[in-house]
């Protein structure tokens, strides 16, 4: 409890959760229902956060576009940590030749500037939710990867290690059973950094219009209409830039926090 930044972290991403999961009970109106009798209109009581170009509420489509960016950001970690967690197991474990080959792997991804990749993987794929989780999962490992092997070639030298080996468990049970639980904190931060990294991609690739499409809200995509806005519609950039900054935010504070607990 006297960890403050990893107890506001819990609060938030709980906040945030429960956001995304009761949406349709949070909105006041359908985020793709549009009225052209309230075209950009301001913050009233009416439209907390105002109107875009098109009547549509803009708090509605910022509470549905929560459900967008934490799905996108939990997904990709997850496709990310499975595939680094995997390879660098494997390149720790068994060393030699293995090692060198996939670490070389590592390498030649790791040349390709990531968001560049992303965007032309993206543009051949098509622009879709599914499509968006995958890609930045597929192009987000090589930093995992990385850090499970550093932790792997330390751990394996251990003598409880040792001792497992000696009493005949299996290469799959000491990694499975022994290795990976005791690699887990460094992982466990580093995916937490990873969603709010995701989340800033998706962000960044729906305001591109590479992302996801309307009329599904993103708050990427809500961010497109305020660069023909701005003058005279500011709540359009501030309210879906302000939701984007806190999550990231929230989210490093509990990476922070939890690195400190757990350090």
């Amino acid at each position: 409890m006297k960890n403050r930044a990893l107890i506001s972290g819990i609060v938030f991403i709980i906040a945030l959760s429960c956001v995304a999961a009761f949406a349709p009970l949070l909105s006041p109106y359908d985020p793709a229902a549009i009225n052209q009798d309230n075209l950009l209109s301001a913050p009233s009581s009416a439209h907390l956060l105002g109107t875009d170009s098109l009547g549509r509420d803009l708090l509605s489509r910022i509470i549905y576009g929560a459900r967008i960016s934490l799905s996108v950001g939990l997904v990709a970690v997850g496709i990310a940590t499975l595939i680094g967690l995997s390879i660098g197991c494997l390149a720790g474990f068994y060393a030699g030749f293995l090692d060198m080959l996939l670490m070389r792997l590592v390498d030649v991804m790791l040349c390709f500037p990531t968001f560049y990749l992303i965007l032309a993987v993206t543009a051949i794929a098509g622009p879709s939710v599914f499509n968006i989780m995958l890609i930045i999962g597929l192009t987000s490992w090589m930093g995992v990867a990385r850090l499970v092997r550093a932790e792997i070639l330390s751990l394996k030298e251990r003598e409880f290690i040792q001792a497992a080996t000696a009493i005949g468990a299996t290469h799959f049970r000491i990694i499975l059973r022994h290795l990976i639980p005791n690699a887990l904190t460094p992982i466990l931060v580093n995916a937490t950094l990873g969603v709010s990294a995701a989340i800033l991609i998706e962000s960044g690739l729906s305001f591109l219009g590479l992302g996801v499409q309307p009329p599904t809200a993103s708050w990427g995509n809500i961010l497109i209409e305020s660069k023909s806005t701005l003058g005279v519609a500011w709540w359009i950039t501030v309210f879906p830039g302000l939701s984007i900054l806190i999550t990231i935010l929230g989210f490093n504070i509990f990476a922070e926090g939890l690195k400190k607990e757990i350090g």
